[in-house]
């Protein structure tokens, strides 16, 4: 709801409006007409009525939907869907929220809704000439090259990251992990966690105590929300317990996808518990979650934030990403910004440009393009609630968007380089830290000059 609209027409680029948070009516939708409220606060009913399938779509929306929607959607999954489906209601909720209810009005709807674009992909989305990019990869960032132990990436000197397990509460056709995490889908035959959780946690835990340079510990998946609770605290307290490690952060969509498992009792106590040792310990606790348009934040989710603050939690920080046809402009950047920071109390932190996995090309961004967003969104918010947009570089890491060593924009080629070796990096490769490291702008975003040079002979 605005609430106040005399802001509205200031001059400015961009005109602030403040508008609270609203739960949309799931009612709305066929399947969902009888559903109580205390069935949608329940994280057991919501994980149970994820949607997985086009045909558990069509229990839900029904004929709201075409048949060429329907068409499209199946053609996708066959043909193109790197992701498996896999949509929580409370996600699924927040698309077309307003959407008129005659088929071809409410169709027309859903297909321009950010959520859906990237939560639902069709075919008719992906890019026709190039749904890939030539140097796109199942692994972008060869996370798995930097595994010390199965399951933990060594890629910055003081920094860890911990996948503890490969699922998800949700799966989002972007996913940066495509090549592990969810189901295998007919392009993706998904690679798999060998040992046991049990014995993969021990390695891990044994790694972190013989190498007392790291220091920050960001436990991932998939999503921490779908390990056994008793399994993740376990975890958390025995890394609590390594007197070096200073910071641990959380990484979880299901603030936003599924706020309900966050605001179970058996978590938040056990939440409480961690924040509490972490505390008395000196350690930085937080949470990071995975945000990427405003309209997925409801009051649950800005719940499920107040209840982790109050508890102990530092900080509860926003990693979106970002996405053509989702969140590609400056109003919906700041958007999103606003309603995280003011509605929601979650900080907005990073946006990184979407990584150039296959078939993602529709949704990525040029560094250009990236650098004019990062220059648009200055000065809106405050200092510290201002993200940096991230390219994250294969083989570098992050890095701001200003950040490039040298940029071809005909061929849409930026070279970057890095200033430390990745925990796996030989001592005798002198050149790592001299080289020049490529990343690619989508072919479509070339002038004709280069994507017809890309066509002739690809580099």
């Amino acid at each position: 709801m605005i609430t106040d609209p005399a802001t509205r027409g200031s001059g400015q680029p961009y005109d602030y409006v403040r508008c609270e948070l609203v739960e949309p009516d799931w009612r709305r939708f066929p399947g969902w007409r009888d559903v109580t409220e205390a069935q949608w606060r329940d994280a057991q009913w919501q994980r149970a009525h994820c949607v997985k399938n086009p045909t558990q779509l069509r229990g839900v929306v029904g004929d709201l939907l075409t048949e060429d929607f329907y068409t499209d959607l199946a053609a996708d999954q066959a043909n193109l869907a790197t992701m498996s489906m896999l949509i929580p209601p409370q996600m699924l909720n927040t698309m077309a929220p307003d959407a008129p209810t005659t088929p071809a009005a409410f169709t027309a709807a859903f297909l321009a809704d950010p959520i859906r674009n990237y939560m639902l992909p069709v075919a008719t989305d992906r890019d026709p000439t190039w749904p890939s990019h030539p140097h796109s990869a199942r692994d972008s960032l060869h996370e798995a090259e930097m595994w010390v132990v199965e399951g933990l990436t060594h890629r910055y000197p003081t920094k860890v990251l911990a996948e503890l397990l490969s699922t998800c509460p949700q799966y989002c056709g972007h996913c940066t992990r495509m090549d592990l995490v969810g189901n295998s889908t007919p392009q993706v035959d998904k690679h798999r966690l060998t040992l046991k959780p049990v014995d993969r946690q021990e390695r891990m835990i044994d790694y972190l105590r013989a190498t007392p340079g790291v220091r920050d510990v960001v436990v991932s998946g998939g999503d921490v929300a779908n390990v056994p609770w008793k399994q993740l605290e376990s975890f958390l307290m025995r890394l609590l317990d390594i007197p070096t490690v200073r910071d641990i952060r959380l990484a979880t969509k299901a603030f936003a996808a599924l706020p309900q498992h966050w605001l179970q009792p058996t978590v938040v106590e056990g939440l409480e518990r961690v924040a509490r040792t972490a505390r008395r310990r000196g350690v930085n606790l937080a949470i990071h979650t995975h945000v990427n348009h405003a309209q997925t934040l409801t009051p649950l989710v800005a719940e499920a934030t107040r209840t982790a603050l109050e508890i102990g939690v530092r900080d509860v920080r926003n990693q979106g990403v970002l996405m053509r046809g989702v969140n590609a402009t400056p109003e919906a950047l700041l958007d999103l910004c606003f309603a995280l920071q003011g509605e929601a109390n979650i900080l907005p932190y990073y946006f990184y440009m979407c990584d150039m996995i296959p078939n993602a090309e529709h949704w990525r961004v040029a560094v250009w393009e990236a650098q004019q967003l990062q220059h648009a969104i200055m000065g809106y918010l405050p200092g510290y609630a201002t993200p940096r947009i991230i390219c994250d570089v294969p083989y570098v890491g992050k890095r701001w968007v200003h950040q490039l060593a040298e940029y071809d924009r005909d061929l849409g080629v930026s070279y970057w380089t890095k200033n430390y070796r990745a925990g796996t990096e030989r001592l005798e490769d002198a050149d790592v830290l001299d080289r020049r490291y490529p990343y690619y702008d989508p072919i479509s975003t070339l002038p004709e000059s280069g994507r017809r040079r890309w066509a002739d002979n690809p580099l």
